[in-house]
């Protein structure tokens, strides 16, 4: 029950901040788009005849608010692909992953040619995750936004919760807590040494968006051939040539209803942010160190 009562308020407040219609984008609370999609991944279904065990998994990772819902609602268009949301209660429960043997069980029943997860809690597990695939055939997509742009999302739908859970965890409270998940002791004792009983909502988001972010290098993933980074802004900016990119790393077909929406919004940044000095600093440098690996990790 407090689980409800927690994401009911979280949407209350969306809708307050952002409007029904953004919520029903959101959520993907449209019975006609559903049922569409619906409609063409059964035909490809009967086309295609595949059999069961063939499927390979994708898991979609990163920061949440962090543009993951449109590049997953466009993967989602393509019909091979099976695609299975943070609200799927088959494979997900309060937003985290079953077990790894139910992660198993729904990919070698597969019928499609990929299966695809959103696991945004469990992204300093993507190492271990890409293991449940088989060798050789997960793959995973980091996907990451600018830290102004992620914070105001942020802020705008989960209040100060970033804020507590940072607090929990420089206080040895939240050890098990998923955004506890992977940091290790050098990470731990940045954050006892920054000023959390006075920061904003906004310095903690941004600071939440760093530790997170950099789960991508210290957990090795920009060491990973089957790993691609990919920028949310850069995204925006040139939508067709990054899902061709991206479709080529991960290795199905580009078509155009992909990116079907999605008009280029230019690459220009949000306004900064009036952030802790300290927290803007290690969020500009690994800004730079996201947009390197990114340009990389596509063109290969």
């Amino acid at each position: 029950m407090g689980e409800i009562m927690r994401k009911a308020a979280r949407h209350y407040r969306w809708l307050r901040t952002e409007g029904l219609a953004r919520l029903v984008e959101e959520d993907r609370l449209n019975p006609v788009d559903r049922l569409r999609v619906w409609l063409a991944k059964a035909r490809w279904r009967r086309a295609a005849n595949r059999p069961a065990g063939s499927a390979a998994a994708v898991f979609v990772v990163g920061v949440q608010r962090s543009g993951t819902n449109m590049l997953v609602r466009g993967l989602d268009r393509a019909p091979e692909v099976e695609v299975h949301n943070e609200n799927d209660r088959r494979a997900f429960h309060a937003y985290r992953l079953r077990s790894d043997d139910v992660v198993r069980d729904i990919v070698a029943r597969s019928r499609h040619e990929f299966v695809l997860f959103k696991p945004l809690c469990d992204s300093h597990r993507t190492a271990g995750l890409l293991a449940l695939g088989g060798p050789g055939t997960a793959r995973a997509i980091w996907v990451y936004r600018e830290v102004d742009g992620r914070v105001r999302s942020s802020v705008s739908k989960f209040g100060d919760s970033n804020l507590q859970a940072l607090r929990r965890i420089a206080a040895g409270r939240g050890d098990t807590a998923w955004e506890a998940g992977g940091l290790e002791e050098p990470q731990i004792a940045l954050l006892r040494g920054m000023p959390l009983d006075s920061m904003t909502p906004e310095s903690a988001s941004a600071l939440f968006w760093y530790l997170r972010n950099d789960l991508y290098f210290s957990t090795g993933l920009h060491r990973r051939d089957d790993v691609v980074l990919v920028s949310y802004d850069a995204f925006l900016a040139a939508p067709e040539a990054t899902m061709r990119a991206l479709s080529s790393r991960i290795g199905f077909r580009y078509r155009q209803a992909l990116v079907e929406g999605i008009a280029p919004r230019g690459a220009a940044r949000p306004e900064q942010l009036q952030l802790d000095p300290r927290v803007r600093e290690l969020c500009d440098e690994m800004q730079m160190r996201l947009d390197a690996d990114s340009r990389r990790t596509l063109a290969a």
